[in-house]
């Protein structure tokens, strides 16, 4: 797995039936690698042809200079403003991860805790390297439990009449008995999206609250991120829901077809694993925090330190597994988040991809340059150009998030 490929996103964007471009923000402090950045991530949308975008550069918990491109929707001819509500898909899993290391933190839990201390219910899966007694809350953070990719096991025609995804506890257990583990646990990377689930029923057995509850409370309250929620956007919000959009070609005529997916959808019981929606403003300010931007603000200071302290975070951002045994400087997998060398420089983040929105948030925790872009498309046209234009922009992210201030 190369740093492009998590860089970039595992589905390509569609057409624009009319684009709105705002104007690009001037730089509080003079930066030419943002213009540089810009071009790569305006090229990339123009070769891709993506319904809707934005993207931020930020140092010290500020914004540096903003991009936002396109419709948030198309039908009623809405543009991308910095007001915008996108899904962040599987960025929420850093969420889920935070709250594993408070409750570790007060002393509520072990990250070497078996998991089926909480879930005897995963003992159903069959274990062809021993027993799933030795999975523990570690391996599961760093997805190197073994635990399949997708919380279906199954791979259709999506048809509308079934749900989006499962949307009760109960569903899992009933499919565990026909699954197994991939791998031996412990031994290699292997990304799980049921893995985040089985960890945010943990929280919900340990305190008593609903995981979003839990996560209102404890990391999105205390951090001011007022317009942040699940599932179904609430009426005073609803204006600013992008849609979301996927694009594909037509087998016999070659021609595209964009398809709207509607504003809101439900994702069931993968919210834990992929639910945030938000404005990309409220990930900018989730950014500050993951840099520790509190400039000096001792009160904003305190608060950071009480959701999560920068020991725990040092300890997150340190390899568990590498993504690929075979090529370890390809990167690493930590607790939840993803880990980079660029030469000198470490790169950490996460990427996210649901429905048709896709995701990134990567930063440097040295420099605090972080990157923030979200698309409302996905493609399964593979247009001519898109994936040497979505290259180059994982590079110019990779330039920037690596070059001192």
């Amino acid at each position: 797995m190369t740093l492009n490929k998590i860089f970039g996103f595992v589905l390509a964007a569609c057409l624009i039936s009319a684009t709105a471009r705002t104007a690009i923000a001037q730089p509080a402090v003079a930066d030419t690698s943002w213009r540089t950045l810009d071009a790569a991530f305006r090229r990339y949308i123009s070769a891709d042809s993506i319904v809707g975008a934005s993207i931020v550069v930020m140092r010290n918990g500020t914004s540096i200079a903003r991009d936002n491109v396109g419709m948030g929707d198309r039908a009623l001819r809405e543009p991308v403003t910095d007001a915008t509500i996108f899904h962040w898909g599987s960025i929420t899993k850093t969420l889920t991860a935070i709250a594993i290391m408070q409750l570790r933190d007060r002393g509520k839990l072990s990250l070497d805790d078996r998991i089926t201390m909480y879930l005897p219910e995963l003992r159903q899966i069959h274990d062809a390297f021993g027993s799933m007694d030795d999975i523990t809350l570690r391996m599961l953070l760093s997805h190197s439990a073994g635990t399949r990719n997708g919380t279906w096991p199954y791979s259709d025609d999506n048809s509308p009449w079934q749900p989006f995804e499962p949307t009760k506890w109960e569903q899992l257990v009933a499919m565990m008995p026909y699954q197994q583990l991939l791998f031996k646990p412990g031994t290699q990377f292997g990304y799980s999206n049921p893995g985040f689930v089985y960890l945010a029923r943990v929280i919900e057995q340990i305190t008593g609250d609903p995981w979003v509850h839990y996560i209102q409370k404890n990391i999105w309250t205390p951090l001011g991120l007022t317009h942040s929620y699940v599932n179904t956007t609430p009426y005073h919000l609803a204006g600013d829901r992008s849609n979301n959009y996927y694009v594909r070609r037509d087998s016999s005529t070659r021609t595209l077809s964009v398809t709207a997916n509607g504003r809101d959808f439900d994702p069931g019981i993968t919210i834990p694993n992929g639910g945030w929606n938000a404005p990309l403003t409220d990930l900018m300010t989730y950014a500050a925090f993951l840099t520790n931007a509190a400039h000096d603000d001792q009160k904003l200071q305190h608060t950071y330190d009480l959701i999560l302290s920068r020991k725990s975070f040092s300890e997150m951002w340190s390899q568990v597994v590498p993504l690929d045994a075979a090529h370890p400087a390809n990167g690493s997998m930590g607790l939840s988040f993803f880990l980079y060398g660029v030469g000198a420089e470490r790169i950490i983040g996460h990427t996210g991809t649901q429905a048709g929105f896709r995701s990134f948030l990567y930063f440097n925790p040295r420099t605090t340059r972080a990157v923030i872009a979200v698309y409302n498309t996905s493609s399964f046209a593979n247009l001519t150009g898109a994936a040497m234009a979505e290259r180059a922009l994982s590079d110019a992210v990779r330039q920037y998030l690596a070059t001192s201030p």
